[in-house]
């Protein structure tokens, strides 16, 4: 039978692939030749996939990722068809841009749009907006994407276009110096400026969750500053700045100091005297960063989305 040879760029065949390994791999393991015939896929992928059987190495099976190859050999890799273990595929989903050079893009993400794909989300996610919108992308890890917004979050978030931005652009958020604004509406009235500095970690019983968790227990550092906006009877509009960026730490921290945000379903309760509201009142309004190329500092900005908007009108004029 004449299988098809996987052309550079070509992410969307399920059939068997048909691969010589090249001579440059003599004398390297089955799954490192895999990994640089295949780049689009991680190399835990390409292990799993040979543990599992589905690669024969000259028509025998083979599932020992560790297993050394000569070069010349001809590999036949028949991808599985459950999606979690498919690359990610470009999508036409519009995405509301509100920058973009040969670097970066900086995308205003809308409420309901989750980031990676992932367990019940396989598709339809921004990254495979990102993965139609920039044609190559796919050669940089996880399309470019540095860092996440939670699916019912709305607001600003960066993609590198290149390698050598996201790296860039990694170390900048590893360094703290990428500044990160999101308006809130907390639960209760605040009555004062002030900050959260208590480390974060998965929740001990509930490990969908997370919570302020000590450090020896597995909790990381993590500190939230936030500014009274406005106050209402029952509720406040904040401005938060996060100095870190855990997972749901806006969320946590306000909820730790008894003003949980207005609709979080995760870590906030039901109050009556509020309106309801369909997700976390949380939006990222302002992101500012060095610029990977140019060095100059950068900066953006987004209004409220209109769910948000109505929310405090609402709360204001009642």
């Amino acid at each position: 039978m004449n299988y098809p040879v996987e052309e550079p760029g070509d992410y969307s065949r399920t059939e068997p692939l048909r691969l010589i390994v090249p001579e440059s791999c003599s004398g390297r393991r089955l799954d490192q030749a895999l990994a640089e015939l295949l780049p689009q896929h991680s190399r835990n992928r390409l292990q799993g996939w040979i543990r599992d059987g589905h690669v024969t190495l000259d028509d025998q099976p083979e599932t020992e990722p560790k297993r050394k190859v000569l070069g010349g050999e001809v590999l036949l890799l028949a991808p599985p068809t459950d999606p979690r273990d498919l690359p990610e595929q470009p999508e036409d989903i519009p995405l509301d841009i509100v920058f973009e050079d040969e670097t970066l893009i900086v995308v205003n993400k809308p409420a309901g749009l989750v980031v990676h794909p992932g367990s019940g989300n396989w598709n339809g996610t921004l990254m495979n907006a990102v993965l139609h919108h920039v044609p190559g992308i796919e050669a940089v890890p996880r399309a470019g994407i540095v860092h996440r917004l939670d699916k019912e979050t709305s607001g600003l978030m960066v993609v590198a276009k290149t390698l050598e931005a996201q790296t860039d652009l990694v170390r900048q958020l590893q360094a703290r110096t990428v500044r990160r604004q999101y308006l809130a509406v907390a639960a209760g009235v605040i009555s004062k400026n002030g900050g959260v500095d208590t480390p974060i970690g998965r929740h001990p019983t509930n490990r969908t969750k997370m919570a302020v968790v000590p450090e020896h227990r597995g909790g990381k550092p993590a500190l939230t500053w936030y500014r009274v906006l406005d106050s209402f009877q029952y509720c406040t509009l904040i401005e938060c700045s996060l100095e870190t960026g855990r997972t749901h730490q806006i969320r946590v921290h306000m909820a730790s100091i008894g003003h949980p945000l207005v609709g979080d379903p995760v870590y906030g309760k039901h109050n009556p005297r509020l309106p309801e509201f369909g997700r976390q009142a949380l939006h990222a309004t302002r992101l500012g960063l060095v610029h990977p190329v140019s060095g100059l500092k950068v900066q953006w900005e987004v209004p409220m989305p209109q769910d948000m908007r109505e929310l405090v009108d609402t709360l204001r004029y009642g």
